[in-house]
Order: structure tokens, then C-alpha cells, then sequence
């Protein structure tokens, strides 16, 4: 197996994890299940949309050539019934909103322009009209597109798949997403940490960032520092999952282990730094058709290096072409940092202005940073200072 050590930059790092090859298997899944997941067919109209033409409001519906007479009520048009009379001249029906429109009707007196002249007679109020109609067809066309494959499936767009009938859709299948923390100075939250360890903040965040993009964390649990644990765990996760992430044990120091244990597990290392700050010893790897992702241990590290490199993969392998949010505003103050050889991200809070303020930040593992924060900002590398009012790119999270 081979291992790359020279230290890349993001944009590479980005068009390598990218240019994985992924195998994508779908499934049939009822439509009220399929919030985040990704349609791997296309969906159409079965029918026009509206289905007939309808009333746009409550008024009276006659001849445009009639407004500006007085009008004989024949027949009165809820919702959900069919009308029984066709409009001759000097006549109109009253009708609701979303009412089929009757036959011989060219437009709609809005109710609030009417007066009554009799018990079965009216006369609107002004001299023109609109239509007030929504006509049959006029959203979608029965065999229109209404839906790609591809899609990312919102809350707006099960509304569609309802309208259309589409009750059972063909999705792409969730990847499994495993997930391992390393180091003996963790404990899970629900323990009390000693005077030298720390609560297992990495893996919580990772499964909440898992489970946002659609995908199924699977927790594997912790492996202590030696390297019968990982490798142990390594081999459960390759089992049982499409990806595996690890945080921790990927630096330089004695006990950061988890490459050589990658390579003894049968990975090929395609990357194991990044010239970018926070998450520099960030490593990929690939088995086969299996991916694993070393991510740094500290938490802010971490987060980030998923929102950008994980994130954008784990959509690929459900089969969407992810495109973050990427808004440029002004930023409130200066922001400053002294060393410059790597890119660097940074949470940012949008105020009540439309612009940015950098978060009171301490470094990679100010995990408390990151929880008031809207989005990331970076700064290239070799730039020193982003001035105040500049415009900064800034990913939403």
C-alpha cells in the first residue's frame, strides 16, 4: 500500500476526495420518508396542474363584455363542486376560491367590488377587471418535468411529490458512516472526567453532522491509544460501513499511530496533510470501495474539515452534486493573524447589518466557538489582514 506525505493544498485535496469513485445502490421508499435523501429518478406531472380552471378568489364569475351591467345570480360554486349552470349574458354564479371555474365564464368580480341591487342581483363597482382565473395548466402540464434525479429532497418538495401522486419514489440508498474517537484521555459525555481527560465532544458532533446531511452514523465507539484497539476497530468499521471517520491519532506526536495503522489495514493513503488552518494532519485513504477520512482531534479542526472535504463526499456517494451556500458580505472589523503560510477558516456571526463579525476564537479546540457561529470565512494564504467593510466569501453551516 503506498502513503503520500507531501503536504497539499485544500483545492487539491478537495479534487482528489471528489474524484473517488463511489458505487451507488438505490431503493423504493414510501415519499413521506424521503426528507433528505436524494431521488435517483426523475418525477413528472401526471395530470395538469390545476387539473381545471378555478377561481383566484371569492367573487362572482360572468362575460367581460357584462361587468358594468347588472348581473342576475344563478347559482352559487364551493370548493370541491362541479357546476350545474353555464353563464349566459346579464348572468353570473358566485363562487369561492379554488372553485371550478363554470362554463362560458371569462373572468372573476372580486366580492369586495360588488354590491347587491337585489336578492338575486349585482353590480360590480369598477370598470375593469383582471381574469382573476387560474387556469387549467398553467403551473404544469401533464408529462412535465417536475422533479430531477439527483435532487436533494426539501420539506417544499415532498408538497410536489404529493401534488403529482408521487407516492413511492426511488431514492439513492444511505451510506453508513462510521464513526471512531481516539485517545485514552476521552470519556463519554455521561462521565465525569478526571483532572486529564476530556468528554467526547468529536463523535457527537460528527453524527449530528452526519445525520444532517441524510446519511446513518454508526457509532463504533472508542479506541484507546495503542494500536490493537484502532486497527481493531478499522477492520469493524470496514466491515460494516461505506466510510469511516477517526478523530484523533494523526499528528506527529508518539501516539498518533492511525496512518500506519490505515496502511497495515490494507489502505492506500492519497493524502495525509493539508496546507490549511485548523486541520492540517487531515488524512484520506481508500480500500476498494471503502473510504476513510483522519480527522484532526480537536473539535473546531474537525468540524471543519468535515463541512469541507466529508460533507461534499458523503452527497456524491448519495448522488448529489453538493454546492454550499456561499454568500460575500462586508465584514464588521478588521481581522487579523500573524501567521501566514496556510489558508486559514474561521467562524463568522452575521449581525443585524448584513455583516460579519469574526467569533471570539482561540483556536482548533474553542469548540465553543463554533456554537454561536452562522458560518466559516477564510483568508488566503500570505494575507495578513481582512479590513474592515472588505467583502469576504462566507459558507453557511
Amino acid at each position: 500500500m503506498q502513503i503520500h506525505k507531501k503536504m497539499i493544498s485544500l483545492e487539491e485535496a478537495y479534487n482528489i476526495v471528489m474524484g473517488t469513485e463511489v458505487k451507488l445502490q438505490t431503493e423504493k421508499v414510501p415519499f413521506t420518508n424521503v426528507l433528505n435523501r436524494v431521488l435517483a429518478e426523475n418525477i413528472f406531472a401526471d395530470d395538469d396542474y390545476p387539473g381545471f380552471s378555478r377561481s383566484a378568489m371569492d367573487g362572482y364569475a360572468c362575460h367581460i363584455a357584462d361587468i358594468n351591467k347588472e348581473l342576475k345570480v344563478i347559482e352559487i360554486i364551493p370548493a370541491g363542486k362541479i357546476p350545474e349552470k353555464k353563464i349566459g349574458n346579464g348572468e353570473a354564479s358566485q363562487i369561492m376560491t379554488g372553485a371550478m371555474l363554470p362554463e362560458g365564464a371569462e373572468c372573476v368580480l372580486m366580492v369586495e367590488d360588488i354590491e347587491k341591487t337585489g336578492k338575486n342581483t349585482i353590480r360590480y363597482l369598477k370598470e375593469k377587471t383582471k381574469a382573476n382565473i387560474r387556469y387549467q395548466g398553467e403551473d404544469l402540464k401533464k408529462g412535465d418535468l417536475v422533479l430531477k434525479t439527483g435532487e436533494l429532497i426539501m420539506p417544499s418538495h415532498i408538497g410536489v411529490m404529493a401534488t403529482v401522486g408521487a407516492t413511492n419514489c426511488l431514492v439513492y440508498r444511505k451510506p453508513s458512516i462510521g464513526i471512531i474517537s481516539t485517545g485514552d484521555e476521552i470519556v463519554e459525555p455521561d462521565q465525569k472526567p478526571e483532572i486529564s481527560q476530556i468528554r467526547n465532544s468529536n463523535a457527537y458532533q460528527l453524527i449530528a453532522q452526519v445525520q444532517k446531511t441524510g446519511a446513518e452514523p454508526i457509532y463504533l465507539g472508542k479506541a484507546d491509544d495503542n494500536e490493537e484497539s484502532t486497527y481493531n476497530l478499522i477492520n469493524k468499521g470496514f466491515l460494516e460501513c461505506d466510510m469511516l471517520l477517526l478523530t484523533g491519532g494523526v499528528s506527529m506526536g508518539e501516539f498518533d499511530f492511525v496512518p500506519n495503522i490505515l496502511l497495515k489495514a490494507g489502505f492506500s493513503i492519497l493524502f495525509q496533510k493539508i496546507a490549511v488552518q485548523p486541520g492540517k494532519p487531515t488524512t484520506f485513504g481508500i480500500k476498494n470501495d471503502k473510504i476513510i477520512f483522519g480527522l484532526p482531534g480537536n473539535p473546531v479542526s474537525s468540524f471543519i474539515q468535515f463541512e469541507l472535504l466529508v460533507k461534499p463526499l458523503i452527497y456524491k456517494m448519495m448522488g448529489h452534486q453538493f454546492n454550499p451556500l456561499q454568500i460575500r458580505l462586508p465584514m464588521k472589523e478588521e481581522y487579523q493573524r500573524k501567521k501566514t503560510e496556510r489558508m486559514s477558516w474561521f467562524p463568522v456571526r452575521i449581525n443585524n447589518e448584513g455583516k460579519l463579525i469574526p467569533m471570539n476564537y482561540h483556536g482548533s479546540a474553542h469548540i465553543f466557538a463554533l456554537s454561536q457561529a452562522h458560518g466559516l470565512s477564510y483568508i488566503e494564504a500570505g494575507k495578513e489582514i481582512i479590513h474592515k467593510d472588505e467583502l469576504v466569501d462566507v459558507r453557511l453551516i
